[in-house]
């Protein structure tokens, strides 16, 4: 179940993740964020209603909102590098968030297989050859870290620590978990939105999209916060981060984005160190 759940994270990450990135093409990156972040709460709120779950400890509901905090932080970048970046790149570079907890898992005690390891040395490898693009300025042959990787590695660590945050909180209940995280971000995010210049969105197919960032993101938040409680965290991590698989293709399929040979090669290297720490 925690493996299924792990997965179904990732699948849900990678649309919601996709809409997120037409989005923010559209509309500033913290009026995205907030609408999110409000239609999560909603969800999470339901969730708690129908499920009955007790309120948290103290301690809990303050690993949620840590995760939210830097939550916010990781959506900021996240966002804004599917804006200016290739979501074929971004998406797998992102997804190396999951080695944040996996590192937390192994100093905690938790000893993860030989090929997990062998997988993470790889998932580094690929990030580092797919975030790297030819550079028409200095010839074919230099080149030059793509647009939108800094900001991604920044993305992968903040989600990284929010990762963590959420598997410590998830202990109190799932549904008050993400409800926490999402009430902590609510008033940051909207905060950002208005004095950046909020813009709201001109046509009814960019507020269904709007719609269904949030509650896929909180969605896939919930399964993810479920599979923490069940299996190890280093494990649940990185199966939860294949996202990357579904971004790529839908970037491809419906905005033609076009990959350099090195960069796809990339990207396989990095999802396949993925596919091995969760085999391992």
């Amino acid at each position: 179940m925690s493996v299924l759940l792990a997965l179904a994270a990732s699948l849900t990450w990678g649309f919601g993740d996709f809409a997120a990135g037409v989005c923010t093409r559209r509309l500033p990156l913290f009026v995205v964020a907030m609408f999110a972040q409000v239609t999560g709460l909603a969800v999470a709120g339901i969730v708690i209603a129908a499920t009955g779950e007790s309120p948290p400890s103290a301690a809990q509901a303050g690993w949620a909102a840590f995760a939210g905090v830097l939550g916010v932080v990781g959506i900021a970048a996240f966002y804004r590098a599917l804006a200016v970046g290739s979501m074929g790149i971004v998406g797998p570079v992102t997804a190396t968030a999951a080695i944040v907890p996996l590192a937390y898992g192994l100093a905690r005690g938790e000893r993860p297989s030989l090929v997990q390891g062998v997988g993470v040395g790889l998932a580094v490898v690929g990030v580092v050859t797919a975030s790297l693009e030819r550079s028409p300025e200095h010839g074919e042959a230099s080149r030059r870290f793509g647009a939108g990787v800094g900001l991604a590695v920044f993305a992968a660590l903040s989600f990284g620590f929010a990762l963590i945050g959420l598997s410590r909180a998830a202990a109190g209940g799932t549904g008050w978990a993400v409800f926490t995280m999402r009430a902590v971000a609510i008033p940051l995010v909207v905060a950002a939105a208005f004095a950046l210049g909020p813009r709201l969105p001109q046509s009814g197919r960019v507020w269904l999209l709007l719609l269904f960032v949030g509650i896929g993101d909180t969605a896939a938040t919930l399964m993810y916060a479920a599979a923490t409680t069940r299996a190890l965290l280093s494990v649940v991590a990185v199966l939860s981060s294949l996202y990357p698989i579904v971004l790529v293709v839908l970037a491809r399929v419906f905005l033609a984005e076009r990959i350099a040979r090195a960069q796809l090669a990339g990207v396989a290297v990095a999802l396949s160190g993925v596919a091995l720490v969760s085999a391992g």
